[in-house]
This record gives C-alpha cells, sequence and structure tokens, in this order.
C-alpha cells in the first residue's frame, strides 16, 4: 500500500501557498461557500423562463420535508387535466392519501420479500439491502399506477395534508423500525418450520398494526366523500358520495395501461431498444411490473417533445442535484464553473457517473414546456413541487445539454412510440439487480 510521506504533503503545502490564484480563490470560497463563489452568471442570461412550448398549469404544490416527489409529480399531470377539463382555477389531489396507501403496500411487499428470502444468511446482499431501508418516500411510476389502479385518487380537501406527511422524518423512522422487527419474527418463524397459515396470520396481525401506526400518523383515508368546487365563471358545483376509484374514473380518467417508462441508460449491461425491470422493486404484491424501455436520448427527448406539442405534459426523473441552482431555479451544465474553481477537471460521462455511482434518479418532477429552435430543443420548462419561494414562482429551466447529462426517465402514450420501440417495450424484459441504479426510487 502506498502510505502518504510527510515530505510529500509539506511539497504540496508549498506548492499551494506559491499559486496566487488560488490564495485569492481560497479566500472566496472560504467566506462564501463553494457554490456561490463557483456560479456563473451568464447560466441566468442563457436560460431565459420562455417557451415556444409552455402548457397551461395551475400554482406548483409543496411537498416540504418529504421524498414525495414522485408522487406529486405523477398527481400534477392528473391535476393539468382537471383544471383544463372543468374550467378550475387552481386545484389538488390528495397527495396524503396515496402516501398512506404507499406506506401500507410498501410493508406487505417488505414482509414478502423478507419471506422470499428468509433461506439466505442475514449478512447475505439481499436481506441486508432490504433491511438498510425497508421502505420510504420514494418510488417510480409503475409503483403509482398500481396505487391509482386500487386505491383511486381523492381531491385534497378530502384528506388533506397532516405534520407528519409533509415532514416524513419520524414516520419512515419508526415505520422502519417496526418492519425490522418484524422481519427478524417472520425470519424466525420460517426457521422453526411455523405453518403457512401460522406465518399468514402473524403477518396479518403485524399489518394491522402498521394500519394503526398511518392512521395515527397520517389521519384514515376517506372511503366516501363529497367534493364541491367553484368554476373560473364562479359557479358553484357539488358531486355527492364519490368513492376514491369513481372520483379517478370520473374527474381524471387516465387510462394508466396507454403510459410506459422511457429511461436512457447509456451503461454497456443495457443494450439500447431493450426493456427492463428490477428484482424486488415495487409496492402492491400483484400489482403493475416497474418495466422501462432504455433508449438513445435523441430518441428520449423526441418522444417527449411530442408528448409535450399534443398538450400533454410528462413525468420525468433526473438527478435534480447535479449542475442546479436550487433558489436560482436553473439546472445547466454551466450554472457553476467548479473545474476553474479548483482546477480539477470532474467530468465523466453519464456512463462512468451511472457504473460508479456518481449519479442516479434522484427526483421527479414533470415538463410542462420547452422551447424549439430550428427544430431543436434547447431548454425544458419544469414543474417542480418545492413551493413558489424558489425558481420562477415554482417552475425551473433545464437547459436541453443538462437533460442529455442528468435526465434518466419519461413517461409517456404508447401511440407515441414507433411500432419497434413498442414491440420491444412488449418483450419480456432483462431482470436487473435490485440495487442497480435504474431501481433508484425519486
Amino acid at each position: 500500500m502506498a502510505e502518504i510521506k510527510n515530505e510529500l504533503t509539506a511539497k504540496f503545502a508549498a506548492d499551494f501557498k506559491d499559486n496566487k490564484k488560488q490564495q485569492v480563490v481560497q479566500n472566496a470560497v472560504t467566506k462564501n461557500g463553494i457554490s456561490n463563489s463557483a456560479e456563473n452568471l451568464a447560466a441566468q442570461s442563457n436560460n431565459v423562463p420562455v417557451f415556444s412550448i409552455d402548457l397551461k398549469t395551475g400554482n406548483v404544490a409543496n411537498q416540504k420535508q418529504s421524498g414525495r416527489c414522485w408522487m406529486f409529480a405523477a398527481l400534477n399531470t392528473f391535476r393539468h387535466k382537471i383544471l383544463d377539463h372543468f374550467d378550475l382555477k387552481d386545484f389538488e389531489l390528495s397527495q396524503n392519501y396515496t402516501n398512506f396507501w404507499d406506506k401500507y403496500e410498501k410493508s406487505n411487499y417488505f414482509y414478502e420479500n423478507i419471506l422470499a428470502t428468509a433461506d439466505q444468511e442475514v449478512t447475505s446482499r439481499k436481506v441486508a439491502f432490504l433491511l438498510a431501508t425497508p421502505q420510504q418516500d420514494g418510488g417510480q411510476w409503475d409503483m403509482m399506477v398500481s396505487l391509482f389502479n386500487k386505491y383511486g385518487v381523492v381531491p385534497k380537501a378530502a384528506m388533506p395534508e397532516s405534520s407528519n406527511s409533509s415532514n416524513s422524518r419520524d414516520l419512515n423512522n419508526y415505520l422502519n423500525k417496526k418492519l425490522r422487527k418484524d422481519a427478524a419474527t417472520l425470519r424466525q418463524l420460517v426457521a422453526d418450520g411455523a405453518s403457512e397459515s401460522d406465518i399468514q396470520t402473524k403477518r396479518e396481525t403485524m399489518l394491522q398494526e402498521v394500519y394503526n401506526l398511518l392512521a395515527i400518523s397520517l389521519g384514515t383515508p376517506p372511503t366516501v366523500f363529497d367534493f364541491e368546487y367553484r368554476d373560473e365563471e364562479k359557479e358553484y358545483h357539488i358531486d355527492r358520495d364519490l368513492t376514491p376509484k369513481s372520483f379517478y374514473d370520473k374527474y381524471v380518467g387516465v387510462d394508466l395501461d396507454n403510459y410506459v417508462s422511457i429511461i436512457n441508460a447509456p451503461t454497456e449491461d443495457k443494450p439500447y431498444n431493450k426493456s427492463y425491470t428490477v428484482e424486488m422493486l415495487g409496492n402492491v404484491v400483484g400489482g403493475k411490473q416497474v418495466k422501462y424501455l432504455n433508449a438513445d436520448m435523441e430518441s428520449f427527448k423526441k418522444l417527449a417533445i411530442a408528448q409535450l406539442e399534443q398538450g400533454e405534459s410528462v413525468w420525468f426523473g433526473c438527478d435534480v442535484g447535479q449542475s442546479s441552482n436550487r433558489q436560482g431555479g436553473i439546472m445547466a451544465l454551466d450554472v457553476y464553473d467548479m473545474n476553474e474553481l479548483f482546477d480539477v477537471d470532474f467530468t465523466t460521462t453519464k456512463a462512468q457517473r451511472l457504473d460508479y455511482g456518481e449519479s442516479l434518479m434522484t427526483h421527479a418532477m414533470v415538463l410542462t414546456g420547452v422551447d424549439i429552435v430550428d427544430g431543436k430543443s434547447t431548454k425544458w420548462k419544469v414543474e417542480n413541487s418545492w413551493g413558489d419561494k424558489v425558481g420562477d414562482k415554482g417552475f425551473f429551466v433545464a437547459s436541453d445539454a443538462w437533460m442529455d447529462e442528468y435526465t434518466y426517465q419519461i413517461v409517456v402514450r404508447k401511440d407515441l412510440l414507433t411500432d419497434e420501440q413498442l414491440a420491444a417495450y412488449e418483450k419480456e424484459p432483462t431482470v436487473l439487480a435490485p440495487w442497480d441504479p435504474m431501481g433508484a426510487l425519486a
């Protein structure tokens, strides 16, 4: 092993001290911070929030201190349709309602995987992977589809936010404590040769406790409710005795079977025009399989543009923290000049970042616009879910180059795919390992 000699460190210190530029940079960075010192003001003028295609949306939502971006993004795509179809100025669907059922179903999905791996040592990679995070706030589009198909949706007024949905740290902490304890109990039952009936009885007791914990923390999901609103013309409407499923059918009405997930993962292990799934990834036992078609970036963006051109917003997943100015709402490769600041080349390829753990999907948002110049996309309008105090009243701008490097997934209608793409998607998917970066939860 190569030890660091004190003489070598002394040489480094002397070289640093003799570099006047680095001395000036040191003063700036220690006083102002890394990002503030590296901010490139030209990125603002290069990413003005004006777009040739710009869909009508309501005010942005706010997920607050929770990781429910995938949920907010999906419900926002529905909200856009409701605002348009029913002439509403603003409206939100209940993220708390969907969050309740997601955590309930994820708990059962965890039990299923724990029992399926009960013959493996607790130190095995799969069991260790399950126990590291039994459940969390994040998710994938197809997991959301499973929830909508089973539980429908409700207006936010029917199940408002709670303290623990808006700030989910304590709820996740104690739910995961319980699930890990339950995992130990279930694995011991299997080791002791307990009958399937006894295991199922114990599992139902555990699920009752999960339901109780969630109901105490988030509130009880409504089964029947009234929906009342005033439209833009101030006309009053009321629809009584709706169920979450009947509300979805009447007010959302999206056929979720018509939508597919497209990813861009340019790594050697994932050839383009092939379908993929991820082992042990899901939330609803018996629900929709998480499935993707891997496409090159040109095809990927072409599909997103086609859906926007037809007046429909696009759910997408990205690595939001990379080259991103949160307060300014700009995501661009030149938003910070870190190479010049540190005199270090941080450049890597998208494939390298995925393979070496530098990047993966961390956040889901909605594409609501794009600027097309000479037939090419130059920048994209992004509806975030961080409230209206960041960006342009909550909307961000992503440069086209940033989209190329840090966007990993979009959800589009099947009819926009070519026959070749659709055929590739419909084939039996290659199963990726549970820890593959394409299994990341937004």
